[in-house]
């Protein structure tokens, strides 16, 4: 059973892969077999990462129009095929209220929240996963279910990608499974500024009783990847803790009540 979850003669591309959960997911990725290679804004970050995997990198913005293309040349140039494809590059920015929010962030938002992952896969399905087969898997968030302060472009053009996890796992079957992994509040230096102030507060009111870490996220993203999944497309798997379900734990008491059923 476990060898499922093995990827030895898979390559795999990772976007957002030098900081917090990219970089756990390509290390997971890498430690599981897959040959690796990762995408992010910072030259040194992504040359230090790729020597550490044993992979290769390209440095630069996902949001470029050229990236998307080049990345994927790289990944099959360098081994010859590509068979899972990672999209967690992403921006929180515009954060704010929604009246306040500039026109040209909220745009960059959807550029690199959607457009870029929906390029990549474009990329990866004619370039290889087409004949070949493979499978796409989007990092969304816990937060695309629901509203919160702040965070109304992030959340708003991640429901749009899981949407479009959705679309393309329909499109694309049965070469390519599509699916989608959302976080709940996970320790990354993008998310500090939510949990850092109150971080016992936060994992108090979980059902686990502490918030994530990029290696929970990893895990399932490994598991998506691999043979163990190999009958699941158009899924998005929440890895939150509990998140969706916390409120069972600060609900009021109920007095129990004793029900009659007719003719009882």
């Amino acid at each position: 059973m476990t060898s499922s979850y093995g990827l030895h003669g898979r390559a795999a591309v990772v976007t957002g892969a030098t900081r917090g959960i990219g970089r756990a997911v390509a290390r997971t990725l890498a430690e599981a077999g897959a040959q690796v290679c990762v995408s992010a804004r910072n030259p040194d970050e992504v040359r230090r990462t790729a020597r550490e995997l044993g992979g290769v990198g390209l440095p630069g913005s996902i949001a470029d129009p050229g990236h998307p293309e080049a990345l994927t040349d790289l990944c099959l140039s360098t081994f010859g095929r590509l068979d899972v494809l990672v999209n967690n590059a992403a921006t929180n920015q515009p954060y704010g209220p929604l009246m306040d929010a500039d026109p040209a962030l909220w745009r960059e938002a959807f550029t690199v929240n959607v457009e870029a992952p929906l390029r990549l896969v474009q990329c990866a399905w004619h370039g290889w996963m087409r004949e070949h087969g493979g499978t796409v898997i989007n990092i969304c968030t816990e937060g695309a279910g629901h509203v919160g302060p702040g965070v109304g472009a992030y959340g708003t053009s991640k429901a749009a990608l899981l949407h479009l996890t959705q679309q393309l796992a329909g499109e694309l079957g049965p070469a390519v499974r599509v699916n989608s992994v959302s976080p709940g509040l996970v320790r990354t230096e993008m998310a500090r500024f939510v949990w850092e102030p109150g971080e016992d507060e936060i994992a108090a009111g979980l059902p686990l009783e502490r918030i994530g870490e990029p290696e929970d996220v990893a895990g399932a993203v490994l598991w998506l990847a691999s043979d163990a999944a190999a009958w699941i497309t158009g899924a998005d798997v929440l890895v939150d803790g509990g998140t969706r379900v916390r409120r069972a734990r600060t609900a009021p008491p109920t007095t129990r009540t004793t029900h009659h059923l007719p003719g009882a």
